[in-house]
């Protein structure tokens, strides 16, 4: 049972709603305003919020009744609290009244009596969700999903609300042993936005009767012994190689804008090296616009590079003879580099500018919870985030899911979620572009691979 200290501790950090007697109906019931901060202002104002919660714990341990002048989760007259909210989710979740989101709803209800809930769910897709809430986030939704790469964006915006300390509790636990998940929702300002509900990554598929389990733990024995399709001229597949290297984007942990990008060095043009004698070998064959996988059914390729969501479409091309692993390593100055991909996340997060904040923060981690996850795989076969769901049976003899588990676990790098990621994509692509058009050689690969970062430096 949550204590009345733990109540109005939550309360407060979930939005500045502190309730002391005296104060009237109409301000109690109003969200206050956030103003657009940065992250210096929003420690400021957590802080101050302490400051009240402590006053107002003061004020309510000397009233009879408990929470009744705190702002009680149950009315005065000890009828359940109605509310309104609105939840953006996708088309998929949404279908029916017997689908995963409306089941959540019934499931959160149950579990929450003190509250009368009225659900307005609409289809906005976690791609899309960022876009519309920094718009204006007074009219966004009180809960929707998000792709945690739009974190920064959101938090420019003061669209997105920090997790109460029973959700990071929750989080913790269901991030225990996998930090990346945990730090695809934590901002720049080190503190922690959404719950995640599924991870998000590329891992690789191949033609079994090519290779042995030995094959697929190198790229060069891959290239030795079939045709390998791989995205060279893709901005979200590039990195792999100089992120396995050692280089990175925006610091160690992605959040330090003034790092830039550090692909390059002596280590940097290596890379560069081996992606031009990759370009070179006649066993290499450049994926764009789906060739890979129009390959992989033709017969012309054996490997490609993709997610999850083209998992229907392997199976298809190759029948019984597909297979599926994390990525491979590849040979740099005669030693084996891991391969590391962007991993990120789907994530259910609350609008600060709800009405009902700490319903809202509740929603959110249920719908990103274990047992959500658990319903969200076996009702939509959605890999879950969820280390204790990821341990299950039915997950474990899931071979995709287990690629990108391991993937994320073992061979990833977490986006950045800043603002500046966005001058990041087009200059890789370029430069991408720049290998396979052989612009790019072995001998000038260190000169054009400092150029290509000094193009950071001007951007950033």
């Amino acid at each position: 049972m949550t204590t009345l200290f733990e109540y109005v501790r939550n309360l407060c950090i979930l939005g500045d709603r502190c309730a002391v007697p005296g104060r009237e109906a109409a301000a109690a019931s109003a969200p206050t305003v956030p103003e657009r901060t940065g992250a210096e202002e929003r420690k400021s104002r957590m802080i101050a919020r302490w400051n009240k919660a402590l006053a107002a714990l003061a004020a309510c341990a000397t009233i009879v009744g408990g929470l009744s002048a705190c702002g009680s989760m149950t009315n005065a007259d000890g009828q359940a609290e109605k509310m309104t909210l609105v939840v953006w989710g996708s088309q998929e979740d949404q279908l029916n009244e017997d689908s995963w989101l409306q089941e959540m709803e019934r499931a959160f209800q149950k579990e929450h009596p003190e509250y009368d809930i009225t659900w307005k769910n609409q289809v906005v897709a976690s791609a899309d969700a960022s876009n519309l809430a920094k718009q204006d986030p007074t009219v966004a939704a009180d809960v929707y999903s998000y792709a945690s790469d739009q974190l920064g964006t959101l938090l420019d915006a003061n669209a997105i609300g920090q997790v109460s300390d029973p959700t990071m509790k929750q989080l913790k636990r269901q991030t225990k042993g996998s930090p990346t998940m945990l730090q695809t929702v934590t901002g720049e300002d080190g503190n922690v936005y959404g719950v995640p509900l599924a991870g998000n990554t590329w891992f690789m598929y191949y033609r079994k009767s090519k290779f042995t389990e030995q094959d697929i733990t190198s790229l060069d024995a891959m290239l030795a012994k079939g045709k390998v399709s791989f995205p060279l001229t893709n901005s979200w597949y590039l990195p792999a190689f100089y992120m396995g290297a050692g280089g990175t984007l925006f610091g160690e942990d992605g959040t330090d804008a003034k790092s830039g990008v550090q692909f390059g060095g002596e280590t940097g043009a290596e890379v560069t090296r081996y992606l031009v004698r990759l370009r070179n070998n006649p066993n290499f064959v450049n994926d764009k616009n789906g060739s890979g996988l129009a390959g992989l059914k033709s017969g012309k390729v054996d490997v490609v590079f993709t997610g999850n969501w083209d998992a229907a479409v392997v199976r298809e091309a190759l029948g019984d003879d597909w297979g599926v692993a994390k990525l491979p390593t590849f040979n740099l100055n005669g030693k084996p580099v891991q391969m590391k991909a962007f991993a990120g996340s789907t994530v259910y997060a609350w609008n600060p500018y709800t009405k009902h904040p700490v319903a809202a923060d509740q929603f959110a981690a249920f719908l990103a919870g274990t047992y959500s996850q658990e319903q969200h795989y076996k009702m939509r076969s959605v890999i879950p985030s969820d280390v204790e769901v990821a341990a299950t049976p039915e997950v474990k003899a899931d071979a995709v899911a287990q690629a990108q588990i391991d993937t994320i676990a073992e061979a990833s790098v977490t986006q950045p979620s800043i603002a500046e990621m966005a001058n990041f994509w087009s200059t890789c692509e370029n430069f991408g572009n720049s290998i396979y058009n052989n612009e790019v050689t072995e001998d000038n690969a260190a000169d054009l691979t400092d150029k290509w970062m000094a193009t950071y430096k001007h951007l950033l």
